[in-house]
């Protein structure tokens, strides 16, 4: 294993090192980079023609690093934060999203899985599977994508049938993991007009965290999707398409470790956890997504159709790691459960003008209705109080929501387009809380109940000018609006009718971009300044001396920054990117605020409601952000005897130093700048029919840390900071075959 650990790390230094070393590209040697078609104005365009801030991921890179999750996204797109807990992950763009505390929270950030709007992270527990390509797009994107895109929007596209029948298997062993991935699918057509695949993915593999009470690495993961997509060309004027995913994953175990108060962070790969009265830590999920999409060609435009069905059940058990920083492990004296169940039904249809006019637009109309359950429970085991105790408390949503929208581009000249873009959105939901007490002398926590319905219309307009320079060099300047409805506290004793409710989030975004090619496509620079505001934004922070959430709107907060990417194709077989985002974000105005373990108690006295009601936090920056991030990644294919090639592909992606506590905890609650490595090094026929790869995840073995916070006396006897750390390094091989 030393020897494989050596050599991938010495290939990823040395794909890396040899991109660096390239010479400026020369004219001779420059050929086109392939174009990247994307949807992300609900046309088929190529990237470098959008007015967007966008970075697009394929499904092959994803599939190159067996990318199961959101996290291994923030190796490749810049200002993307994915937040780790205990099994409610949020993504961050711009330092923008919705904390993870409150479970009914619509995403900031929402994601699009082949057109179906999913807003809660376990709708789609295996979103990089079997791709054609990820989307994401940077900025408030209210206009066409709608609905909760507040910070901007994540559109996934799965893999289609193929005119010709073919298949792939590939199987994965996992050597620090022990345990194996195993994918694979079969496409091709039934008929003339009729053509399927059937793809599948099993995962069974342990953790990097040894659990010292029973002996086992956490948390393991044991997960199995399929995916069926038909298509059926039923004329020349019409074609549909429908898609179901399964999806049942399983991960046993948890991620948090114990560090101290007083010092730096300090994540390690042991914990000691014993079962807790609520079962074994862990998360279980059940999902199913559909969709339906036709398109109906009328004359020159084009009628579509995306019809959405996507439901979940979740199960999370929390425990948090009794080791004592210093040796020693004390009781377990608090634990959680939470229990899910959510279905919704989507609606969307668009009419497409015929591209090449003088004015071109899409008008459409969405609908969807969803349901949304959450059961909650507290078990506390409190030496220091003589308690033992359940609490339990019951979450209940339905919400519709209903919008138009429009977009209209006019070519003003050959060169100069101006682009509008409107919809407007009207939500309803009503939602019931209410708390008992199972057992125990008496209730630990409040027990209160609330009730209470809403109903709001948002209106989200966007601008884009767009000039293109030269046929290869295009700017553009944007101003756009976005909003995330309002809602209701799902998960926080105490709650009352007053405390109940939280208001719609609005966002306002101006952005200045650039998007370029030179020496025959075989450079491409890219790069955009922003300036993002966000009004009302929600949050959810955790006070350790009440040992509760605070769930309220912030007045506002701005974040700006710039963005850039550069690829270079110098000779043929051979590619670097590298990509980079700096940012500036605080709040403008932030009143009610939680405690900053900063602030002194004469400022702000986390005791004291009065106090914090009084507390402001303007100036301030939010936990979670980091002034800096990117990521260099460099490929080269080598020809070699017998018809073979090897392909070496290194990634180093990173980000600054970022506070990860609520509190910003200058001790505890920091999580160090750093960089991860990933390689892939590959042999394969020319013709690809075959392949054998070796692959390093976090080949240097950064331990870092998603989330933080204080977990306090008297709940614990033994008072201590509790980490959520991410997974160490992994190295795998892989070996696969194409018919």
């Amino acid at each position: 294993m030393n020897a494989i650990r050596t050599l991938m790390s010495g290939a990823a230094v040395t794909a890396l090192a040899g991109a660096l070393a390239f010479p400026a590209v020369a004219q001779d040697a420059a050929t086109d980079t392939d174009v990247i078609i994307v949807t992300a104005l609900k046309r088929e365009q190529n990237l470098q023609d959008v007015p967007i801030s966008l970075e697009v991921v394929s499904g092959q890179k994803l599939d190159d690093f067996r990318a199961n999750d959101f996290k291994q996204v923030m190796n490749y797109v810049p200002n993307v934060f994915v937040q780790s807990t205990a099994g409610n992950d949020t993504i961050y763009i711009r330092g923008f999203g919705s904390p993870p505390a409150n479970f009914s929270f619509d995403q900031s950030v929402s994601l699009y899985v082949d057109g179906v709007y999913a807003g809660r992270n376990r709708q789609a527990q295996a979103p990089f599977f079997d791709l054609e390509r990820v989307e994401v797009l940077r900025g408030p994107q209210g206009a066409l994508f709608g609905k909760n895109t507040a910070a901007g929007a994540v559109s996934i596209v799965s893999a289609g049938p193929t005119r010709e029948f073919e298949g792939e298997a590939n199987a994965l062993y996992n050597f620090d993991q022990k345990g194996f991935d195993v994918s694979g699918f079969v496409s091709g057509p039934l008929a003339d007009n009729f053509g399927v695949r059937l793809a599948g993915k099993v995962i069974n593999q342990d953790g990097y965290i040894r659990n010292l009470a029973n002996g086992d690495k956490e948390p393991k993961t044991k997960q199995q999707v399929f995916r069926l997509t038909a298509k059926w060309d039923a004329s020349e004027n019409l074609d549909i398409t429908g898609k179901l995913e399964y999806a049942n994953r399983d991960m046993e175990g948890g991620i948090t470790v114990s560090s101290p108060l007083n010092t730096g962070q300090q994540p390690r790969r042991t914990r000691y956890i014993e079962q807790n009265p609520l079962g074994e830590e862990g998360t279980s999920t059940k999902s199913v997504m559909g969709s339906l999409t036709a398109n109906l060609s009328l004359g020159d435009y084009t009628l579509t159709s995306i019809t959405g069905y996507s439901w979940f059940r979740g199960d999370i058990v929390n425990n948090f790691d009794q080791s004592i920083p210093g040796g020693g492990v004390t009781a377990n004296s608090v634990y959680n459960k939470f229990l899910e169940d959510f279905n919704q039904v989507s609606q969307e249809i668009r009419l497409l003008s015929p591209t090449g006019q003088t004015l071109e637009f899409i008008v459409g109309a969405y609908f969807d209705r969803a349901n949304y359950k959450l059961v909650q429970y507290g078990g506390f085991d409190i030496a220091a109080l003589s308690y033992f105790g359940l609490l339990r408390t019951n979450f209940d949503q339905d919400s519709k929501t209903a919008s138009v929208f429009g977009q209209a581009t006019l070519n003003a000249t050959d060169a100069l387009r101006v682009i509008g873009s409107l919809r407007y959105t009207r939500t309803k939901k009503d939602a019931t809380f209410g708390g008992q007490l199972i057992y125990g002398p008496f209730a630990l926590r409040p027990l209160t109940s609330a009730a209470g319905d809403l109903s709001e219309g948002l209106t989200d307009p966007s601008v884009t000018v767009q000039y293109d320079i030269t046929d290869r060099v295009m700017v553009y300047a944007t101003f756009g609006k976005g909003s995330k409805s309002g809602g209701f506290v799902s998960n926080t004793y105490g709650t009352i009718d007053s405390t109940f409710q939280f208001a719609p989030e609005r966002s306002r975004n101006y952005e200045l971009g650039l998007k370029s090619a030179f020496a025959n496509g075989a450079v491409v620079f890219n790069a955009a300044v922003y300036d993002t505001k966000f009004k009302n934004l929600q949050v959810s922070v955790y006070n350790p001396s009440t040992s509760s959430y605070l769930t309220s709107n912030a007045a506002s907060a701005t974040s700006r920054g710039v963005e850039a990417s550069l690829t270079v194709n110098p000779i043929p077989n051979f590619d670097i990117t590298a990509s980079g985002a700096y940012q500036d974000l605080e709040y403008d105005d932030y009143p009610g605020a939680a405690c900053l373990a900063t602030q002194p108690t004469t400022e702000c006295n986390p005791t004291d409601p009065v106090s914090i009601a009084n507390n402001n936090l303007a100036g301030y920056a939010p936990a979670l952000y980091s002034k800096f991030s990117g990521n260099i990644q460099a490929h080269a294919r080598f020809d070699l005897p017998s018809d073979l090639k090897m392909d070496v592909t290194g990634i180093v992606g990173g980000r600054s130093k970022y506070f990860n506590s609520d509190n910003q905890s200058p001790t505890f609650g920091v999580q160090k700048g750093y960089a991860k490595v990933d390689a892939r090094i590959q042999v394969a026929p020319q013709d690809d029919r075959w392949h054998v790869a070796l692959i390093g995840k976090n080949l240097t073995n950064k331990l870092t840390t998603g989330s933080s916070f204080n977990l306090p006396a008297p709940i614990t006897a033994a008072p201590r900071a509790i980490l959520y750390v991410e997974p160490a390094r992994s190295i795998s091989v892989e070996a696969g075959v194409r018919f």
